[in-house]
């Protein structure tokens, strides 16, 4: 599973970093067409998340990772194609479902190949080899095309289907563990999605991860405008920050959730404590935002020290939060959990643009007080709802080492 998500996250490099661009190239529509097309199908892609969910609790996490891996594969394999706008969208939307149902079955597979601390482990390896892919297949796109201009976009479309691919075959070697005790055989067919909205504590953490969801698309979409718009500081700055953030989740990922584990922290508090250091990082930004430094020297160490103290807090959050929202989810209705619980991470990333432009209009310093009250709110919540959440799932349980099958 960890080289399914390394060889994924090669993928997502290829062209995430450069969508428009390379799409633009790929099917040769305009950037607006191609920058349209690609907002109203993400949305409608969050329709798939609820069928993702109860597909995943009738044949399994690992079949419907099978099928998302290969209907991205798919849909890189007909962009090229793809050049009309009714052809494009079509197989956009297709891509798009199959991305945004994907970060809920890879936590439900969590779930079912691991226990106890073990979850922790494996989602700390596989945020950190994500990152790791990632940084590499933007390097590895980036050399394609430098060499072969334009048209070597197209055989980057290729090369990322191939590691969807490649991706889907080394998930053949995991097994689940043992089921839980208690779960009955039945009980995929008969709950469905009215438990989960009656389910209060896990909406409460689902309405926190929304707002902390809010703090990761601040790295993508805020900070580019504010380097460039309020600050007035150089393009470059942003790649520098983008390139710290994600050597620094490759490689310290597994350290510093080691470090949270071994110091016993509640799987709640240590959430909450990555949420404020978010803020304390937004902090300093707003503080930076009021003066305005002239020296350029000066906006690029503030940013980059600002930029790591935010990376520290995702690194502290993110595995925290990821396996407390697959521990407090019932195991019969897991798919169906999650993939709610994913719909806070697309609502937030659908938000962002519009939500931090608008505020940037303002004035500089209010998105990041913004940020700074969502960030206190959500560890507020995460604190506030731990005692209604299943033990289990807010203390690391110690786990045999034997339990996740990891390859």
């Amino acid at each position: 599973m960890t080289f399914a998500a390394a060889v994924n996250g090669i993928g997502n490099g290829m062209y995430v970093p450069f969508t428009l661009v390379f799409f633009h190239y790929v099917t040769g529509l305009s950037f607006p067409v191609v920058g349209a097309v690609l907002t109203v199908t993400g949305l409608a892609g969050m329709a798939a998340l609820p069928l993702a969910g109860a597909a995943v609790d009738r044949f399994g996490a690992r079949p419907v990772q099978y099928v998302l891996y290969v209907t991205r594969a798919v849909g890189f394999l007909l962009y090229p194609a793809a050049q009309s706008l009714p052809a494009f969208a079509a197989v956009a939307f297709l891509t798009a479902a199959a991305d945004r149902a994907f970060p809920a079955a890879q936590s439900a597979l969590i779930g079912e190949v691991a226990r106890g601390a073990d979850r922790d482990r494996l989602q700390a390896a596989l945020r950190a080899l994500t990152n790791g892919g990632s940084g590499a297949g933007a390097l590895l796109a980036t050399l394609v095309i430098g060499v072969a201009g334009p048209g070597a976009y197209t055989y980057a479309a290729w090369g990322n289907a191939l590691t969807f691919t490649v991706a889907a075959l080394l998930l053949r070697p995991l097994r689940p563990v043992r089921t839980a005790p208690g779960a009955a055989p039945g009980a995929r067919r008969k709950a469905g999605y009215r438990m989960v909205a009656a389910d209060r504590p896990f909406l409460t953490l689902t309405a926190a991860n929304f707002l902390n969801a809010l703090s990761y698309s601040a790295l993508s979409v805020l900070f580019p405008l504010f380097i460039v718009q309020w600050l007035h500081g150089p393009a470059a700055l942003t790649g520098t920050a983008f390139t710290i953030n994600t050597v620094l989740c490759a490689v310290a990922g597994m350290f510093v959730a080691g470090r949270v584990r071994g110091a016993g922290a509640r799987r709640t508090r240590a959430a909450a404590l990555g949420g404020m250091l978010f803020a304390a990082s937004f902090a300093g930004l707003a503080v930076l935002a009021a003066v305005r430094p002239a020296a350029g020297w000066v906006i690029g160490a503030a940013l980059l020290a600002l930029v790591v103290v935010y990376t520290v807090g995702e690194l502290v959050h993110s595995p925290s939060a990821e396996v407390l929202a697959v521990s407090a989810a019932p195991e019969p209705v897991r798919g169906r959990y999650l993939a709610t619980y994913q719909l806070s991470w697309s609502l937030a990333k659908a938000l962002a643009p519009s939500l931090f432009t608008g505020l940037l209009a303002v004035d500089g310093r209010v998105p990041w007080l913004f940020l700074i009250a969502t960030s206190a709110v959500a560890a507020g919540l995460l604190i506030r709802v731990e005692r209604r959440l299943p033990v289990e799932s807010v203390v690391v349980a110690r786990a045999p080492r034997d339990l996740v099958v990891a390859s």
